[in-house]
């Protein structure tokens, strides 16, 4: 993906280049911060009010004092700047802590760095992929409710699966399965659908929270529940949910085949159709 051609940092639309915070900020030197990735779908931010608030539970969560009330005229206004006022575009929102003096504790005075850029990209109405993931151990701290700008270990893991030539990273934390690096996961097993429940040990996305309301209006059981390692073998469906994944089905868990042609009647291939139906059918902003 190129660079945007602009940034929006601290109430100001400068060119990408131009755009630079002090190496002072907390956001650089230790991740203090949290953000947000919006799809842009047919003319409106795809579940902008969802992301939104889980901006403010991030901020909240870590002490943040922020108004959001401020993003949107400032969102009109980066797009306008960026000429992406008639295409589907990916924006990024990131707010730290500011810039202070490096200490760990944090700084009573600080001023929120607030950034944010957009790029276009154009999701497929279906995400094809048949994908390949690789299960590691979920090796990160416990507190991964917190979308924070601190991702090295998503990015460890991601990048392994890349060097495996694999789509994703699935994680298990004591024996059950959480997560993927940058996406949720889902298993059904005799149609109803399984996934781990919203709390410290995963991100609770919002497409994540799209597919629940989804089950719910297919009439599709669901279990907020992990799937313990043992009972891989036994599940009939995996599959992945995120902003830019959407629904993404999983074909092979390392070397484990789940199916060889995806069946046009499962779970995963319905709650695809939906989602894509859902996609051009929310109220505009």
């Amino acid at each position: 993906m190129a660079y945007p051609e602009k940034v929006y940092l601290n109430g100001e639309i400068k060119d990408a280049h131009d755009a630079k915070i002090s190496v002072f900020d907390r956001g650089f030197i230790f991740g203090d911060g949290i953000y947000e990735v919006i799809a842009n779908i047919n003319g409106r931010l795809f579940y902008y009010d969802a992301h939104l608030d889980r901006l403010k539970d991030g901020l909240k969560k870590i002490n943040i004092a922020f108004d959001t009330s401020s993003l949107p005229k400032a969102i009109d206004a980066l797009i306008s700047a960026s000429n992406l006022k008639d295409q589907d575009y990916m924006l990024y929102i990131q707010i730290t802590r500011g810039v202070a003096p490096r200490k760990h504790a944090y700084p009573e005075t600080a001023i929120p760095t607030v950034m944010m850029f957009a790029s276009p990209k154009t999701l497929p109405d279906i995400n094809e992929v048949n994908a390949q993931v690789i299960t590691r151990d979920d090796f990160r701290w416990s507190r991964c409710d917190i979308k924070m700008t601190s991702l090295l270990g998503n990015v460890m893991l991601n990048d392994e699966a890349k060097q495996h030539d694999c789509y994703e990273t699935i994680m298990h934390r004591n024996g059950v399965f959480t997560e993927g690096s940058h996406c949720n996961l889902f298993f059904v097993k005799n149609g109803t659908v399984f996934t781990h429940p919203a709390d410290e040990f995963i991100l609770n996305g919002i497409t994540r929270i799209v597919v629940l309301e989804l089950c719910k209006s297919l009439n599709i059981e669901v279990k907020e529940t992990p799937i313990k390692i043992t009972d891989l073998m036994h599940v009939d469906e995996v599959f992945l949910t995120g902003t830019t994944v959407q629904i993404a089905s999983i074909q092979q868990i390392d070397d484990h085949i789940l199916y060889t042609e995806n069946k046009k009647d499962s779970v995963t291939k319905k709650l695809q159709e939906a989602f894509l139906k859902l996609k051009y059918t929310v109220t505009p902003l």
